[in-house]
């Protein structure tokens, strides 16, 4: 009879001892990093080499020719494909578990042709979960409110001011398609210019998320919603639009983690939001990992529910490496152990209380530095993954390699993630990398630092480009308009 899990204790050490090989498998493995060191047997297959093959437990394979890829499950299928990845997972044997950030059903084909288990629920489950207009529907039925929104289909202008008369949300108002990353599908509309800029967009495509606008904060929470309740991570800061980082409104562009990041009366409600939003997700039949944005009303103190990823995501690195999950252990654990069908006993408000706990917070930001001009060239040179140092005059240098964020010794040190290779093409939202420092990168007015902007400057200072040639036509290099991470 299988022994039963009864505590953290014996829940880390059971991963510690794991025999069957998992695998993320995605463009890079920043949204997972150093979960191989809590669990034995996971290893990375990853489309960019962002360590120069230095990583022990990452493997890229060589590059094959491909379609060009429209988006993350592309990648993870030409990855499942690839001679390289088929041998590696055989010569490993064991019965193979996969974990990815984004995939369809395609993938789930193709992992079972592998002989794998994805440890995630169904495709098709996923994707409804995403569907920004089921996020409402799904809230409305937890108890957890999305701001004043109505859902429709939209014809024209007039049919949106008469959309938003009936449904008394005023004229200032922020767009959302069911689908896409926030950055590209959130329009703000306050006039007739607004909606004829992004009309194409918005008409004949399907029911769209209308909300009034409200001057609010961005926020993001992670949670696990396992047999035994929804554990719920810290509330995080979002960085959202900066110029300086990104070229998108609107666009996420990093998190910061402190304690005091909210009143303790919001960091409790979202909690608790969160938990009903969970507990809600595991009567829709989904379960295991999950992150909710929360829109914080700046006047009001207001939460309102932002949007449902259905997944990990940018900020499961800052979760999974906050203080209390080495106390305890990281969330993304509890989800693997949720698919493992191993027994286990976990006291959830437990948990949950101590997670809670201000001295369970250590202060860190993440910042992902895009290429911001409208221009496109090829990288001859870019900073590569490792620890830097800030000189005092603010200038940046590279200091030594590594791949632990955790080598970071002050707020004078940073931790970068390369993600544009050289030989890319650097067009205007290209990712350049993820910076990963000590202490907050916002101000308590929630603008960046002058210490973030050095680190920024830094940065992309580093960041070498040669003019494309003729003949290669810059048009159509465009964005690919899908994010990677």
């Amino acid at each position: 009879m299988a022994t039963e899990l009864a505590n953290i204790s014996e829940i880390r050490r059971h991963f510690h001892r794991n025999e069957d090989p998992i695998y993320f498998i995605s463009a890079t493995n920043f949204n997972l990093l150093g979960l191989d060191e809590w669990c034995k047997n996971f290893k990375y297959i990853c489309y960019i080499d962002c360590y120069g093959g230095k990583h022990p437990n990452t493997f890229v394979p060589s590059e094959q020719p491909h379609a060009e890829f429209q988006s993350i499950e592309d990648i993870n299928n030409y990855l499942l494909q690839h001679k390289e990845v088929i041998d590696l997972v055989k010569r490993r044997g064991g019965k193979p578990k996969f974990v990815f950030l984004m995939f369809d059903e395609e993938t789930e084909r193709l992992s079972k042709e592998l002989g794998a288990d994805v440890w995630f629920p169904k495709a098709k489950l996923r994707q409804k979960m995403d569907n920004k207009i089921e996020t409402v529907r799904i809230g409305n039925k937890a108890g957890v409110p999305s701001v004043p929104n109505t859902l429709s289909e939209v014809e024209s202008y007039k049919h949106l001011r008469e959309i938003c008369e009936k449904a008394g949300l005023g004229h200032d108002l922020v767009l959302q398609s069911a689908y896409g990353d926030s950055g590209h599908t959130t329009f703000f509309i306050k006039s007739e210019a607004d909606f004829r800029r992004h009309e194409h967009e918005i008409v004949g495509e399907g029911e769209i998320k209308i909300m009034k606008r409200i001057d609010c904060r961005g926020s993001a929470i992670e949670g696990c919603a396992t047999k035994e309740g929804t554990i719920v991570g810290p509330l995080m800061t979002e960085l959202v639009g900066f110029k300086e980082l990104t070229p998108y409104r609107g666009g996420w562009c990093g998190n910061e983690i402190f304690a005091t990041a909210f009143p303790p009366k919001v960091r409790e409600k979202a909690r608790e939001l969160t938990f009903k939003f969970g507990e809600q997700l595991r009567k829709e039949g989904y379960r295991g990992y999950f992150e909710l944005d929360f829109l914080i009303d700046k006047k009001t103190g207001d939460i309102w529910l932002g949007e449902l990823n259905p997944r990990i995501t940018g900020c499961s690195s800052m979760t999974n490496h906050a203080a209390f999950a080495h106390a305890d252990a990281p969330l993304f654990l509890f989800h693997l152990l949720e698919f493992s069908k191993k027994k286990f006993k976990l006291d959830v408000d437990e948990l949950n209380g101590r997670w809670a706990d201000p001295k369970m917070i250590d202060s860190w930001s993440q910042m992902v530095i895009k290429h911001t001009d409208d221009t496109v060239d090829i990288a001859t040179h870019v900073p590569e993954t490792g620890i830097y140092r800030m000189r005092e005059d603010g200038s940046v240098d590279f200091n030594r390699f590594d791949y632990h964020r955790r080598a970071v010794e002050s707020e004078n040190e940073a931790f970068f993630l390369r993600i544009l290779q050289p030989g890319d093409y650097r067009y205007e939202g290209a990712d350049i990398g993820i910076l990963v420092t000590r202490g907050r990168s916002m101000t308590n007015g929630f603008k960046l630092t002058e210490r973030a902007k050095r680190w920024i400057h830094g940065i992309k200072q580093g960041v070498q480009g040669r003019p494309m040639p003729s003949a290669e036509a810059g048009p159509a290099l465009a964005d690919p308009a899908f994010k990677i991470m």
